[in-house]
């Protein structure tokens, strides 16, 4: 995450994790703000989840048997306790005022346009894809791209996985495997993949 976040210091918008899961990511994206942005009131960190697990399968996530409805569901509190750490990292920083790290509870396909349409001035610096499913990432990757500029990073936590091959043909499909060059960050495995929009 830390190669990642440095990477957009010079690109204006939000950060949206997409499948939260326990918040690690977007606990880690918080406490990156206040190590690379401290100052920067704009940038808001959003994690969007349904933290009930996948509410259905696609028939092109078949092939895992991890793919399956309620799989990756949270214990009950969960989501509160997420954002009272969110809070916590927040409450240390300069703008610990102004609440900049937020959690929406849903379906990625019905509360991201929902949230985009409420706030339509939103440019989006970092799209951080981790929903494994083919449907939610083709979906959402046609709701974000009026809201993406030139230096938007894209990152997928299960490109070129086969045992997720759904984010793979959701990119294909939406924009193609060219569109622009596709790298990846090491030391994690699975690597994250990303790409810098109109790079």
């Amino acid at each position: 995450m830390d190669a990642l976040y440095r990477m957009l210091p010079e690109v204006p918008g939000v950060i949206m994790e997409f499948g939260v899961l326990h918040g690690r990511h977007l606990a880690t994206l918080t406490a990156l703000r206040s190590i690379y942005e401290p100052y920067n009131s704009l940038r808001r960190v959003i994690g969007f989840d349904t933290f009930t697990g996948f509410p259905d399968i696609d028939e092109a996530d078949e092939v895992s048997t991890s793919a399956v409805p309620g799989r990756f569901a949270v214990p009950d509190g969960e989501v509160e306790h997420l954002r009272q750490v969110l809070a916590a990292h927040e409450a240390n920083e300069p703008y610990g005022h102004t609440q900049r790290s937020f959690v929406v509870q849903g379906d990625v396909r019905e509360t991201v346009p929902q949230y985009l349409a409420e706030h339509p001035h939103t440019v989006i610096a970092l799209a951080y894809f981790d929903l494994d499913l083919y449907r939610p990432t083709r979906e959402l990757l046609d709701v974000i791209t009026p809201h993406l500029t030139r230096g938007s990073i894209l990152a997928f936590d299960e490109l070129t996985h086969p045992k997720w091959p759904g984010e793979t043909r959701a990119l294909s499909e939406a924009f193609g495997l060219d569109h622009a060059p596709l790298r990846q960050l090491p030391g994690r495995e699975p690597p994250v993949i990303y790409m810098t929009w109109g790079a």
